[in-house]
């Protein structure tokens, strides 16, 4: 059975320019702690890839700290902190902050005080973008890195998360993004490596490859690749409304990333259709990758009002450069025969 890979806001296909740069930071011996010629070897290759990565971020490079990935950064950036958020974001900034903001049936978030506050650039389940507004103290652009345009100066934001997994790079390693001079206390202390921010020895060859995969991903997006993505996405939208009227997409009044589309059939479970839809040769979610497994309703479309049923029927399709309009086609058949029987049944 030839495949789909239809997940991509859960994690990207490694990209060839990763692959390469990961295999070649292999023969690379030194520790890049080490000021002997290996050393400076490693050192090297991180540093080149964090200057790929501020220039793709549009961060200076001093702002960067490699980390094992965004959950990690998020502690790193929330410890010690009393920040508010709404019920959209993301687990790992859930687990720090006050759910005291509300978004509304778009989901868009309205701040008031942004120096106290979190944001996400852009919701992994709804690809719901938001306008974040100057002097906010952090901000997930996990999502929105690589897909839209966003920059870190621009945004005035005191702290960001990254993701390499998310833009085509390995799994395992993120990083943290902080305006200079800004002071934040470690949370892994030893030797500390990057700059103070995270010690251990740096994963140089998932560093590698993060740098490769961002400046990879800022070419492809200045290059329009994005945009055909967001005509594929909506065509299958249109596709899915003409099979199914009672179809309810979310977020589809505002912004969104041009790859994700969500949607719901209320009471037709969002797990039994990703099941039915893998066994048809479709790799779809029924929302974040981190909870998906976990049979419950969506948090973020229960804090966008929704109640539990709809919440607990939603799935969703993510994009990518490499899915074609067969796919999509292939796609709406398998989806339009088990929502065929759904409706039989529920008669």
């Amino acid at each position: 059975m030839n495949r789909a890979y239809m997940d991509w806001n859960a994690t990207a296909p490694l990209r060839p320019e990763a692959r390469a740069a990961m295999i070649a930071a292999m023969d690379a011996v030194g520790n890049p702690s080490s000021v002997h010629a290996e050393g400076r070897v490693a050192t090297g290759i991180i540093e080149k890839a964090r200057k790929q990565i501020s220039d793709a971020f549009g961060a200076n490079a001093a702002d960067i700290a490699f980390t094992s990935g965004a959950t990690e950064a998020a502690g790193l950036g929330l410890a010690n902190t009393t920040i508010e958020a709404s019920g959209i974001e993301h687990d790992c900034i859930a687990a720090w902050t006050d759910n005291s903001i509300t978004a509304d049936a778009n989901g868009i978030v309205t701040v008031k005080t942004p120096n106290k506050a979190a944001l996400q650039a852009a919701n992994s389940e709804t690809g719901v973008l938001q306008d974040l507004p100057a002097g906010l103290y952090l901000s997930d652009y996990v999502q929105a890195f690589g897909k839209t345009s966003c920059a870190f100066d621009w945004a005035d934001t005191t702290v960001g998360l990254l993701s390499a997994h998310k833009v085509g790079g390995p799994k395992g390693v993120g990083a943290f993004v902080i305006k200079q001079n800004v002071e934040i206390a470690a949370q892994i202390k030893g030797g500390g490596q990057e700059m103070g921010r995270r010690s251990g020895t740096e994963n140089v060859v998932g560093i590698a490859g993060f740098g490769a995969a961002a400046e990879t991903a800022a070419k492809d997006l200045a290059n329009g690749v994005w945009d055909e993505v967001a005509e594929l996405r909506d065509y299958l939208e249109n596709r899915i409304a003409e099979v199914a009227s009672d179809a309810i997409f979310f977020g589809k009044d505002v912004k969104r990333l041009p790859n994700t589309s969500n949607f719901a059939v209320a009471g037709w479970k969002g797990e039994t259709q990703v099941m039915q839809m893998d066994l048809a040769g479709y790799a779809i979610s029924a929302g974040s990758a981190c909870s998906s497994g976990k049979v419950k309703a969506s948090k973020v479309l229960q804090a966008m009002g929704y109640d539990d049923i709809t919440a607990s029927s939603a799935i969703r399709i993510s994009l990518g450069p490499t899915n074609t309009k067969d796919e999509i086609d292939g796609f709406v058949s398998a989806w339009g025969k088990a929502y065929t029987k759904y409706r039989a049944k529920a008669a």
